[in-house]
C-alpha cells in the first residue's frame, strides 16, 4: 500500500491523505455519541484501528485485521452490556470500513487466508448495529441488510483479484515480448561483429601459422579491420543499454542512412570475408520507406552475411540484391546468395548453426506482413529470400 502511495500523484496523494484525516475526524465524531467518556474513547480507537488495517502494508494486513476486528467484537460486546447506548449510531465509518476489509481480503491474500479471513470483519460488521439502543424491526433491516452487503463485498474481492491477475499476466506478456526483441537485437548486431572479429582473427593465424611473413602495411590493415569490429560491437552494445536504462528515449539500434546503409555493410564484409555485391533498386533509393521495413532489410542482409561467414565454406562471392517485385510495386524483394559449399553438403547451410537467426528473421518479417524463405541453389550455395510489403 505504501509502494502504491509513493507511485501516485501529488494530487492523488493529497486527496488520499485528505480521505483518511476526515475519516479519523468522523470516526471521532461517532465516539461522541457514545453515553460515557471511556466507551467514547474506545469507540474512536476502534475505529481508528479498522482504517489502519485497512491501509497498513500487505505483511502487516492479516494482523492488523484480527486486532481490528477482536477489537470491534469486544466493544460491541461490551456496550450490549451497557444500561445506556449510543440512540443515533453504532460507527457508521467503522462499519463500512470493515466491509471494505472484507474486499481487500479477498483481493489480496492467499487462496487459503481469502477463504477464512474475510469471516472475521464479516462478524464483527454485522453485530455492530448491537451497540445501538434496541429499535426492533428497524434493528433487524440494518443488520439483514449488513448481511446482504457482505456476499457483494466478497464478489467485488473477486472480481478486483481477476483484474490483478489479468494485469499481471499482461505485463508479463509485455515483458517476454519486449525481452524476445532485445535478444533478436542482440542477435543481430553484436553477433554480428562479434563472428567478423573471430574470423579476421583465424585468417591472421592461418597466415601467420602458414609461415608466410606479412608486411608491416598488411598487418596494420588486418588489425585495423579487427579494432573497427571490435568497436562496432561495442558501440551496439552501448546502444542496446542505453536504451534499456531509458524506455522514454527512441531505439538506438534503428539502422540509420535507409537502405543506402546496405552500402557499407556489404562493403565492411567484402574486407574481411568473400565478396559482396549490392544491387540496390534506383527507385527505393530516395523512396521513404516505414521503419520497420528498413529495419527488417538490414536484418536479413546482416544475418545472411554473417552465417556466409560462419558455415558457408569455399564461398568466393554474395550477391545481394534489394528490388521491388516484378509486377508488383508495392512489394520489396530482398536476396541474398553465395556460391559456397555450406548450403549443399549440410542440408541447412547458413541455417543449421542451432542458433536463433532464423527464428529471430521468421518473426520479424512475419510481423512486418511478409514472408521468408530459405534454401540451397541449383549447383551449390544458398540463397535467402524475403518479400515485404511496403504499404
Amino acid at each position: 500500500m505504501i509502494t502504491e502511495f509513493r507511485a501516485r500523484s501529488r494530487l492523488r496523494q493529497v486527496q488520499l491523505c485528505v480521505v483518511g484525516a476526515v475519516s479519523v475526524v468522523l470516526v471521532a465524531l461517532e465516539g461522541l455519541n457514545a453515553p460515557y467518556p471511556l466507551v467514547a474513547l474506545a469507540t474512536t480507537v476502534s475505529g481508528t484501528l479498522c482504517l489502519a488495517a485497512l491501509a497498513v502494508p500487505h505483511r502487516l494486513f492479516i494482523r492488523c485485521t484480527l486486532l481490528a476486528t477482536a477489537v470491534s467484537c469486544a466493544l460491541t460486546l461490551v456496550d450490549t452490556g451497557l444500561p445506556r447506548r449510543p440512540e443515533n449510531t453504532p460507527g457508521l465509518v467503522e462499519l463500512s470500513v470493515l466491509l471494505w476489509l472484507i474486499t481487500r481480503a479477498v483481493r489480496r491474500c492467499s487462496p487459503l487466508s481469502a477463504t477464512l479471513l474475510p469471516a472475521a470483519p464479516a462478524f464483527a460488521a454485522v453485530v455492530l448495529p448491537l451497540r445501538i439502543a434496541e429499535r426492533g424491526e428497524n434493528l433487524g433491516s440494518v443488520i439483514g441488510l449488513i448481511v446482504a452487503c457482505v456476499p457483494f463485498m466478497v464478489v467485488l474481492g473477486l472480481c478486483l483479484r481477476l483484474y490483478d491477475a489479468l494485469r499481471a499476466r499482461e505485463r508479463e506478456a509485455l515483458l517476454q515480448t519486449q525481452r524476445l526483441e532485445h535478444a533478436r537485437e542482440l542477435h543481430d548486431f553484436v553477433a554480428h561483429h562479434v563472428t567478423a572479429i573471430v574470423a579476421q582473427t583465424k585468417a591472421a593465424r592461418f597466415t601467420a601459422a602458414a609461415g608466410h611473413t606479412q608486411s608491416p602495411e598488411d598487418l596494420d590493415q588486418m588489425l585495423a579491420h579487427i579494432e573497427r569490429a571490435g568497436s562496432q560491437a561495442l558501440g551496439s552494445m552501448r546502444a542496446m543499454v542505453s536504451s534499456l536504462r531509458d524506455p522514454s528515449a527512441p531505439a538506438a539500434t534503428s539502422p540509420t542512412g535507409g537502405l543506402a546503409g546496405l552500402r557499407a555493410l556489404t562493403r565492411d564484409f567484402s574486407a574481411a570475408g568473400p565478396s559482396a555485391g549490392l544491387t540496390l533498386d534506383p527507385r527505393l533509393t530516395d523512396r521513404p520507406l516505414p521503419p520497420e521495413i528498413t529495419t527488417a532489410v538490414h536484418r536479413v542482409v546482416q544475418e545472411s552475411l554473417t552465417n556466409v561467414r560462419k558455415h558457408a565454406a569455399g564461398a568466393g562471392r554474395v550477391e545481394v540484391r534489394v528490388t521491388l517485385c516484378p509486377g508488383d510495386p508495392e512489394q520489396l524483394e530482398v536476396s541474398v546468395a553465395d556460391d559456397g559449399r555450406g548450403g549443399a553438403e549440410t542440408g541447412g547451410g547458413a541455417w543449421n548453426g542451432g542458433g536463433y537467426g532464423l527464428v529471430g528473421l521468421t518473426e520479424r518479417i512475419e510481423r512486418a506482413g511478409g514472408r521468408f524463405t530459405t534454401g540451397p541453389r541449383d549447383g551449390g550455395g544458398w540463397h535467402v529470400q524475403a518479400v515485404l510489403p511496403l504499404a
